[in-house]
């Protein structure tokens, strides 16, 4: 048997240099954010884009165009959806050239008053 064959296989990390992570006081130099800095940032992330829910004076939305915009919604084509709205996807996705549907934008512009339409199925999760 070769000496080859009895060695462990290699692995791809074998071929990067190990590091050693500093800690405490002996961490790189570098500007640690505050308390204050942190809770600005938080506020800004914790910022609902859907705080009131469907008023009771909307009827709720054909389902035929719920299912268009819901396919939309799933459509990887035209980028991710969380944290925007879907009338912001569509003009992203126009701007890069990637040709999303007409008829979505109009239904998006015509119900803009209405979040069961406006916001795409992931809005309300967190980066």
């Amino acid at each position: 048997m070769s000496r080859r064959a009895m060695e462990q296989p290699r692995r791809i990390t074998d071929s990067f240099p190990r590091r050693l992570r500093r800690r405490g006081p002996g961490r790189p130099p570098g500007r640690l954010k505050d308390k204050k800095e942190k809770e600005k940032e938080k506020d800004k992330v914790q910022v609902k884009v859907r705080d009131s829910p469907r008023s009771p004076s909307q009827a709720p939305p054909d389902p035929a165009l719920l299912e268009m915009l819901r396919r939309f919604d799933l459509t990887w084509e035209y980028g991710p959806c969380t944290g925007i709205t879907r009338l912001q996807r569509w003009e992203r996705a126009q701007e890069l050239g990637l040709s999303p549907p007409g008829p979505i934008r109009d239904a998006l512009l015509e119900h803009r008053d209405n979040p069961d339409i406006t916001y795409s199925l992931w809005h309300e999760y967190e980066l």
